[in-house]
């Protein structure tokens, strides 16, 4: 346990008293509401895989960021985000032929 974790315990013990100090608190995820759902990993997916910027060869994780912002796609994102999303759907910005699957051989038996 960390000293920090302890001066919060001492703090809730103050204020709220021995039963809620001993009591773990719940986490209320509920009221965040989310922004980049599957509609917009399609559509930075659909993005990325388009036809580079003229006088670029290929897209960069920054240029998806703004495009997106420009397209009103969302109000604002992170190239972090973008690149998070990027690589849920395994999607690589620096191979030639990004967001084509290859064909593989099947087995006929």
């Amino acid at each position: 346990m960390s000293g920090r974790t302890v001066e919060r315990l001492k703090k809730r013990f103050v204020e709220e008293g021995l039963d809620q100090a001993l009591e773990r608190k719940s986490l209320d995820t509920t009221t965040r509401e989310i922004k980049f759902d599957g509609a917009f990993e399609a559509r930075i997916t659909a993005l990325a895989t388009s036809e580079a910027p003229e006088g670029r060869t290929r897209w960069t994780v920054r240029l998806l960021a703004e495009k997106a912002v420009e397209l009103n796609i969302v109000d604002s994102v992170s190239p972090m985000t973008i690149q998070r999303a990027l690589k849920k759907m395994n999607l690589n910005l620096t191979k030639r032929n990004t967001g084509k699957s290859h064909q593989r051989g099947t087995v006929v038996s």
